[in-house]
């Protein structure tokens, strides 16, 4: 991912207001983000756990997702789930539900749309195994190279953000 600026970062955001863009509060290592390990920036508002914010490239500019987590745990027995942007497995800590409101008037009447995300967001070093879920003793292998995983993770993060983006 090419570096972004704090102002490319804020005016990138399609589901909330400028005056809320303007208000959000970025990574508290902004100026230190490893851009080249990164395929989105994604990160939780330290000031706000329950606000989630995701920042992909685009050919014609970046977009940005403003998302709220749910809280509670989900219901079941479940002890471990899925990202569905990388597909990296972690125990149930490590996932959680996002929802973002959708863009324009149908975000503005209460429509939402929501994934499971790895919960600190960092799908990017997942894939290339730069992090590892926590308490996973196996790593599932894959026979896709790690360019395609990327692709994948990337087709799967812009479904998401096409559906928060129709009208």
């Amino acid at each position: 991912m090419e570096p972004l600026t704090e102002k490319a970062v804020r005016a990138a955001f399609i589901n909330c207001s400028k005056g809320e863009a303007s208000r959000l509060r970025l990574p508290t290592d902004f100026p230190a983000t490893p851009w080249g390990d990164l395929d989105f920036l994604g990160w939780t508002d330290p000031t706000a756990p329950q606000r989630s914010l995701l920042v992909l490239p685009r050919a014609d500019g970046p977009v940005g997702v403003l998302l709220r987590g749910t809280s509670g745990q989900p219901a079941g027995t479940v002890r471990s789930s899925m990202c569905q942007i990388c597909l990296t497995a972690h125990d149930l800590s490590g996932v959680r539900l996002l929802v973002a409101p959708r863009a324009g008037a149908a975000g503005r009447a209460g429509n939402s749309v929501g994934l499971y995300f790895c919960a600190d967001l960092k799908c990017s070093l997942y894939l290339r195994g730069i992090r590892r879920p926590a308490r996973r003793l196996v790593r599932h292998t894959e026979s896709l190279t790690l360019e395609q995983r990327i692709e994948r993770a990337l087709a799967n993060l812009d479904d998401f953000v096409a559906k928060v983006a129709a009208p």
